[in-house]
């Protein structure tokens, strides 16, 4: 689709497909769209909407403006998104601004994981026995888990490529529970763009990307006619829950000719050739790389396309972000460490998805009993929140549906504070609605005194998902212009399960242009 256009996807849900969930009800969000007075259509069950129920319809009405690039769909109720996702591709109205030399096509790369269980049965264990949850039994790269599984030499993605061109590699982590490392054998790739904006050119041989984040890379195939490179995806990893530990891989292949026996023996041993390429990924472990990578990428912040970052603000909220230990209920065995339960928290607020939508009941002033607007905009105790002692600390948390509300325009900064309750762990950050600059990050406890001054406010990244760096924080800006109910979650699915999420409403504005639109006659019900 094209920058400015409108549009109406249409969603029936059917009770019962096989995908790798069996479900009577769904939604679908556009991940990364702003949705400028359209939060109906935003998509995260019972936040902007009801799920669509088995056989019914719903259809999504929005216009995409002054957005271009890289973005993705996925289902947003439940863990649906496992296997309900694509890219969602907005190709711009004037010239790309790094199109220095000619592209010769887009390759489109989308990252998965693949359980051969039902998944709505994998959220519905974990949240019983409150232990973690199953680990995915592959990764995918298209859809295709490639030669590393069993049985899957054949289900494995291969790109064409000619000698001496230049491609646009779109990747997409549409992964549930894991940031990813990827790399290209032999071949530097350049970041141009990321969350569907552009960025001053940075040059890598591989990428870290989180579940929910897109970047965009320019690839020059500059090996040889007729060979073989392997594309390889594996985990970042910091957590001390079980992971899946395996490879996705790819191809990216040249044509050209190649020798006359070229026979399927001879394909064979060009492909065995491939894989013993060593392709520059990183340690699993490799927290250094993934923090490098991550500060060297910059806004373009060009004439033409400005870096729109707020200089001051109206408001700041600080925010911890923790998992949690829940004593085990009376009479009950909970499977979690030390004989409890696993959660998750913003200010030590677990979330809790009401019966019906916040953003309906927001708009019909029905809020008693859905939500309250109380959530807390510091931290409700002080402490070393990186240094916990998880021996002797009380990790418990509370329970509720609170948001913050602000007020149309405002410049909003939120810092997110890690802890290391149970682990230091690096956290995937989303947020609807709005895209955000990340104008810091750091190591420890953010100080409110000193580390505002060594803030990026000329060219920082403007994303819709970051991560807040594994035992450390980061703070971002928000332009707060978009009116309605946004949800801010951690897009590890197993830790938004958990809990680790909250929310926050942009009153409406002044002018008519500046309120929310009524909801669709269609809208679902609870």
């Amino acid at each position: 689709m094209e920058e400015g256009n409108s549009i109406v996807p249409h969603q029936t849900t059917s009770n019962g497909e096989r995908t790798i969930s069996r479900t009577d009800r769904g939604s679908t969000r556009r991940h990364g769209l702003r949705q400028y007075r359209t939060g109906w259509a935003d998509g995260p069950a019972y936040i902007t909407q009801c799920p669509i129920r088995s056989k019914q319809s719903y259809t999504y009405r929005f216009k995409v403006e002054d957005q271009r690039g890289t973005l993705l769909w996925h289902a947003h109720h439940s863990w649906q998104r496992a296997s309900v996702y694509g890219a969602f591709i907005i190709y711009p109205r004037q010239p790309y601004p790094f199109s220095g030399s000619h592209i010769q096509s887009e390759i489109p790369i989308i990252l998965g994981e693949w359980w051969n269980d039902d998944v709505d049965n994998v959220e519905k264990a974990m949240m019983k026995t409150g232990a973690g949850a199953k680990v995915s039994d592959a990764y995918t790269l298209n859809g295709l888990p490639g030669p590393l599984y069993p049985c899957s030499t054949k289900d494995t993605f291969t790109a064409t490529v000619d000698a001496g061109k230049t491609y646009i590699l779109r990747i997409i982590n549409a992964a549930l529970n894991n940031e990813l490392f990827v790399a290209v054998a032999n071949h530097t790739l350049t970041v141009v763009e990321v969350d569907a904006v552009y960025t001053k050119p940075v040059h890598t041989k591989a990428i870290m990307i989180a579940p929910g984040q897109t970047t965009t890379l320019l690839l020059r195939a500059d090996q040889l006619s007729g060979g073989e490179f392997l594309i390889a995806a594996t985990p970042y990893v910091t957590s001390v829950f079980p992971f899946n530990n395996s490879t996705t891989v790819g191809f990216i292949r040249y044509t050209g000719k190649t020798k006359p026996e070229n026979s399927v023996n001879t394909r064979r041993r060009r492909r065995l050739t491939a894989m013993s390429t060593v392709v520059a990924l990183p340690n699993m472990l490799d927290t250094k790389f993934a923090t490098k990578f991550s500060d060297s990428i910059k806004s373009l912040g060009s004439a033409k396309y400005p870096c729109k970052v707020p200089t001051k603000i109206d408001k700041r909220v600080i925010t911890t972000i923790s998992l949690n230990l829940q004593d085990c209920p009376l009479n009950q065995t909970c499977d979690g460490y030390a004989g409890k339960r696993f959660f998750a928290s913003m200010n030590n607020i677990s979330f809790v998805r009401p019966p019906i939508s916040i953003l309906e009941s927001y708009y019909k002033k029905q809020s008693k009993g859905v939500f309250s607007l109380d959530f807390p905009e510091k931290p409700p105790n002080r402490f070393d929140f990186t240094g916990v002692d998880p021996v002797s600390e009380n990790m418990n948390t509370e329970f509720g549906t609170k948001l913050f509300e602000v007020e149309f325009g405002s410049r909003l900064e939120i810092v997110f504070q890690g802890t290391s309750f149970l682990n230091i762990e690096n956290h995937p950050l989303h947020v609807h609605g709005h895209n955000f600059f990340v104008v810091g990050r750091g190591f420890g406890n953010f100080d409110p005194e000193k580390d505002p001054k060594r803030y990026n406010l000329v060219d920082p990244p403007e994303r819709n998902t970051f991560a807040v760096p594994t035992g450390g924080w980061a703070a971002i800006r928000i332009n707060a212009d978009n009116p309605g109910v946004w949800f801010i979650h951690c897009h590890l699915e197993q830790h938004t399960s958990w809990g680790l999420a909250m929310g926050f409403i942009v009153k409406d504005g002044p002018l008519p242009s500046q309120t929310l639109l009524p909801p669709p006659h269609d809208l679902p019900q609870c």
